[in-house]
């Protein structure tokens, strides 16, 4: 039954998007009949602070949090080391369950959240904000005729913000890179990945800049240059983590999640700056 309340689940709870949803949940999208009705975090002083300033009801432990809400988003944007001791907490309990970017740390873990979720039957679900913008909607308008997109992206670190470019690319064509390539200069990394019927993505990624989110896509018809609207962005993807509640299932594929980390996991490894790596799944 669409709406019901929320909890959210965090590593420290004053954080931007903690602060961002909360915002988007009681403002625009108040209609969708959600409300954001409790919290607890790992640090725990900050939590209560928060959730007083926001006049939410903090709870001691996930388990009392889990026993007075419909479905659990778990946050901890800049702290993704933690969302598989927070999973660990939150997902025996069943519930709907969002993990915020970026999933998990590996590959390895992100496969040992879905086991757990599918364990205990909660749905999950991971994305990151860039994965619902104006650039996937003109990519699904344009469908089979996109050729290429070139992503110019940026933030503090890649580790933290890499992820963002990364899901743009591979929601925006809608299907899973085979193989990929890495070529690094501080503060730039730039990341090929190649798709089936000779598609591509290029990823530029700048660590000294938070550049705004532009994206060339190329197609049989056009070349269209699109800035990702910041305006909406956070909105958007708080709509679309409440769509996931409603559905009680996953929207994202499983296995577009699990390409975005094997993509993470392979910018890490030294032989992707000398040779292409493969991306199919058997590949780990």
């Amino acid at each position: 039954m669409p709406g019901g309340n929320l909890g959210f689940v965090d590593d420290c709870l004053d954080n931007f998007h903690s602060n961002t949803y909360l915002a988007a949940i009681r403002g625009e999208l108040a209609g969708r009949g959600w409300s954001v009705a409790g919290a607890t975090a790992l640090q725990m002083p900050e939590g209560v602070q928060w959730a007083e300033r926001n006049s939410l009801v903090y709870y001691d432990s996930v388990d009392q949090l889990a026993s007075n809400v419909d479905a659990i988003a778990i946050l901890a944007p800049s702290t993704p080391a933690t969302h598989w001791r927070l999973c660990k907490m939150v997902l025996p309990h069943g519930k709907p369950t969002f993990v915020d970017k970026t999933f998990a740390i590996n590959c390895s873990e992100a496969q040992q959240i879905f086991d757990l979720a599918d364990q205990h039957g909660a749905a999950i679900q991971s994305t990151s904000a860039l994965r619902s913008t104006n650039v996937q909607a003109y990519c699904r308008e344009s469908g089979e005729r996109i050729r290429s997109i070139t992503v110019w992206a940026g933030g503090d670190t890649f580790a933290e913000y890499g992820v963002h470019p990364i899901e743009l690319a591979v929601s925006s064509l809608d299907e899973t890179p085979s193989r990929m390539a890495v070529i690094s200069g501080s503060p730039w990394t730039t990341i090929l990945l190649e798709f089936s019927r000779g598609r591509t993505a290029t990823i530029h990624f700048n660590a000294s800049e938070h550049l705004p989110f532009e994206v060339l896509v190329e197609s049989l018809a056009e070349k269209r240059l699109l800035r990702v609207d910041d305006s909406v962005l956070f909105v958007n993807a708080a709509r679309c983590i409440l769509d996931f509640f409603d559905a009680g299932r996953a929207l994202v594929p499983r296995e577009q999640t699990m390409a975005i980390m094997r993509v993470l996991d392979a910018t890490r490894a030294p032989e992707a700056a000398s040779t292409w790596l493969d991306l199919e799944p058997h590949s780990g």
